[in-house]
């Protein structure tokens, strides 16, 4: 347990360390190619940032563990939504004065809805993953059009996430290490995570719910409350909405293609359910009635006392389900 408990830790680091240094590395060297810069922090640095997730995701179907990659993909939707924008929003509520904002939170509710009604028949296979992948560049393509109709903040908040300028030489040595390091902490996460599974005796998908998609989130929820800090309120949420996307869509789309088969019932009558509750409830609360919409204090406490008590709900039933 101490070993496997030492590369779950050693993989997380990785996966962070790792994250980051592929983000700098790609975003450069595609700015160095021309590349526009709000192209760049809609793509280059969203796929960055869910690397970790991902890159788990991977390695967990290859390996045989679609449910942990599954788990992982759900988990973490979950736990930005109501972990780390409940988190956010307690430190300083959070404001949405964004048009472009406010139009990226009906693609996240349609995106939500379509991968579980693509799961509804018990199954993910490879045609679900083929979907999954082409709705993203849909998404990013949508996303895209949105951001160049008119001059929004959050479009000049993405813009200044992307890396000051590197040399190309440096962006690729960076690249290189990056991709390196994320497929190294992957590999050391997944096995420590099954490791620890297995001698608690519950299930990939329960750790994936939990230690995984809390860990792969955690860096996400220091970023998000640092832009909140910073003023960049719309930033903080974006980030959100854009992980959340990838991970429906790319990291869900990775188990569908590598490891098909059955999914287990309680991800469809729990946790799916749960991640359209969240994705509503942030529809509702971000949109707003008026110009803008509004995350305050009260609802930053609900959405967190939500992800306590889904977390303590996953924990009581994978005792449960041991003790029989």
């Amino acid at each position: 347990m101490l070993l496997a408990s030492a590369f779950i830790l050693l993989g997380l680091g990785l996966l962070v360390w790792g994250a980051d240094r592929f983000v700098i590395g790609a975003a450069s060297l595609a700015r160095n190619l021309g590349v526009p810069p709000l192209l760049i922090g809609l793509t280059v640095v969203g796929f960055g940032t869910s690397a970790p997730e991902i890159l788990v995701a991977v390695t967990a179907s290859a390996q045989g563990n679609p449910g942990l990659a599954i788990g992982n993909a759900v988990g973490s939707n979950i736990a930005n939504i109501a972990l780390i924008l409940g988190t956010t929003a307690l430190v300083t509520p959070l404001i949405v004065h964004s048009d472009l904002l406010r139009g990226e939170y009906p693609v996240l509710l349609a995106a939500s809805i379509g991968a579980s009604m693509l799961m509804l028949d018990g199954t993910l296979g490879r045609g679900d993953g083929i979907i999954l992948l082409l709705g993203l560049v849909a998404a990013m393509g949508l996303l895209i059009r949105m951001s160049r109709r008119n001059h929004d903040p959050l479009a000049e908040e993405i813009e200044a996430e992307v890396p000051p300028d590197v040399s190309t030489g440096i962006a690729i040595v960076w690249f290189l290490i990056g991709l390196i390091t994320l497929v190294a902490g992957s590999r050391m996460l997944v096995w420590g995570a099954h490791e620890v599974a297995v001698m608690l005796g519950i299930s990939d998908l329960v750790i994936g719910l939990t230690i995984v998609s809390v860990g792969t989130s955690l860096p996400e929820l220091a970023a998000s409350i640092m832009s909140a800090l910073k003023n960049e309120q719309e930033l903080a949420i974006g980030n959100v909405i854009g992980s959340n996307l990838w991970n429906l869509l790319a990291v869900l789309g990775m188990p569908a293609l590598l490891a098909p088969g059955i999914i287990a019932p309680e991800v469809l009558y729990r946790d799916m359910l749960i991640m359209l509750g969240l994705t509503l409830a942030l529809f509702i609360m971000g949109r707003g009635q008026r110009e803008h919409g509004i995350i305050n204090r009260i609802e930053g406490g609900l959405l967190l006392s939500c992800f306590i008590a889904y977390q303590g709900w996953l924990l009581w039933q994978s005792q449960g389900v041991t003790a029989v």
